[in-house]
């Protein structure tokens, strides 16, 4: 790495740590991301002295938010029950990824500390990894380096770099390319992303093509769902239903105007609708959208809600069940510039998926678009007029939503050759 990048680069560390210890309160997702990193260091090295043992190998994956945790998720769950004597350690860095994360059938699990060399250094001295694996792209310049340095087998799994990728240039392609270049083992989705990892610095004799293990995480989701169970046997319905996720202001903007339009010429048509980030100040505004047109609105966690027209989900962790509950699916994201939410989780219950118009870069959307499993549409008109086609031609919404499911099925298997990859780092491990 260049020094002067090298250098920069490890000032910006310090200083997010240093602000850790001076972010304000409050419920924003920096302050939040800052907070958590506050003592960080002391639990890693508490769970390593009191649960760390030595004569077992460790594995540690990291994966930044949830999307990526699903990847990461088959691999662990795979290891927990194929290698009882591996230890498993998970880490995230986005406050969303909180709760997903208590979920998993790990060891230990908590936020990564900021990429400094002392943060790197009392993480791998806490855990003793003997492999550290990242989900989909984010390889961290300093912790890899004293991994790598350490003895420690580097790896990733569920590689995927967009052709518009900003790590592909400038500033960003310098910084990260001795990091991709360590690396052991690389499992990518695609011929094309294995082509734009080698770019990036990965060893081509190190890397193989062996798909994305989300498509096995929501294929196996979708096959477990309890119909009978308490979240959904009380919103089953008949009626034609909407399950619209991950959403944000932006996609409402759209979304519920067409819904009003929806009901007038479908009134029993319903709607779940599922906020990104369901805090009160993103609920409400719901709410008041469906008292401004006298629709009720009433949430999820109201013993109603089965009977409502519209049902307001409140809490997170529910949204990949609900979606058993969609005649189609909505996913939010793609009417602002921070990306489309995935389309998987959906179309893996055979719901044909409406998105916004920003589908670049957005590889499982784009296939699915392809496969015609999925529509994407620009404006209130638009998406009214799709979903009173879907709702009112079964038929046609049955071609699409099989198109969905079957674009899924052929994705399996990504999660077995994935693992194969990871387990192959822990067996050959380098002495340490």
């Amino acid at each position: 790495m260049n020094p002067l990048l090298y250098w920069g680069y490890r000032a910006a560390g310090e200083l997010a740590s240093l602000a850790a210890f001076v972010a304000p309160p409050g419920e924003g997702k920096l302050a939040r991301t800052l907070r958590a990193r506050r003592h960080v260091a002391e639990r890693f090295a508490e769970w390593g002295g009191r649960e760390r043992d030595r004569t077992r190998p460790l594995l540690w994956m990291h994966a930044p938010s949830v999307g990526e945790g699903l990847q990461a998720r088959p691999i662990l769950e795979r290891m927990r029950a194929r290698r009882p004597d591996v230890q498993l350690a998970y880490t995230f860095f986005s406050p969303s990824a909180e709760s997903f994360a208590r979920g998993l059938a790990v060891d230990f699990t908590d936020y990564l500390p900021f990429d400094t060399v002392t943060g790197a250094g009392a993480a791998l001295d806490a855990l003793r990894p003997t492999a550290l694996v990242f989900a989909k792209l984010d390889v961290w310049p300093l912790l890899t380096r004293e991994a790598h340095n350490r003895g420690v087998r580097v790896g990733l799994i569920s590689g995927t770099v967009s052709p518009g990728s900003s790590r592909q240039r400038g500033i960003a392609s310098r910084l990260l390319h001795d990091a991709y270049a360590t690396l052991e083992a690389v499992g990518a989705v695609s011929v094309d992303d294995g082509a734009r990892l080698e770019a990036l610095g990965v060893d081509p004799a190190r890397l193989v093509v062996c798909g994305d293990t989300r498509y096995d995480q929501v294929a196996a989701r979708a096959a477990a769902v309890d119909r009978r169970a308490r979240l959904l046997a009380p919103l089953e319905s008949r009626a034609p239903t909407l399950v619209a996720g991950s959403t944000w202001p932006s996609d409402e903007a759209c979304l519920l105007p067409a819904w009003t339009a929806v009901r007038r010429q479908v009134p029993d048509a319903r709607l779940v609708i599922a906020p990104h980030e369901p805090t009160e100040s993103h609920l409400a505004p719901i709410e008041a959208w469906g008292a401004a047109h006298g629709i009720r609105v009433t949430r999820l966690s109201a013993p109603e809600a089965g009977t409502a027209p519209v049902i307001l989900v409140d809490r997170v962790g529910v949204l990949g069940d609900l979606y058993a509950l969609a005649s189609v699916a909505f996913v939010g994201g793609g009417f602002h510039s921070a990306g489309l939410h995935s389309v998987l989780e959906p179309a893996a219950f055979g719901a044909p998926v409406i998105v916004g118009p920003r589908v670049m870069n957005a590889r499982d959307a784009e296939l699915l678009i392809e496969a015609g499993g999925a529509t994407s549409v620009r404006d209130v008109e638009s998406a009214t007029a799709q979903l009173l086609q879907w709702f009112r031609d079964e038929d046609a919404r049955s071609r699409a939503g099989a198109s969905a499911r079957s674009l899924v099925e052929r994705g399996i298997g990504a999660a077995d050759r994935s693992f194969d990859l990871v387990a192959s780092l822990l067996g050959a491990a380098r002495p340490r």
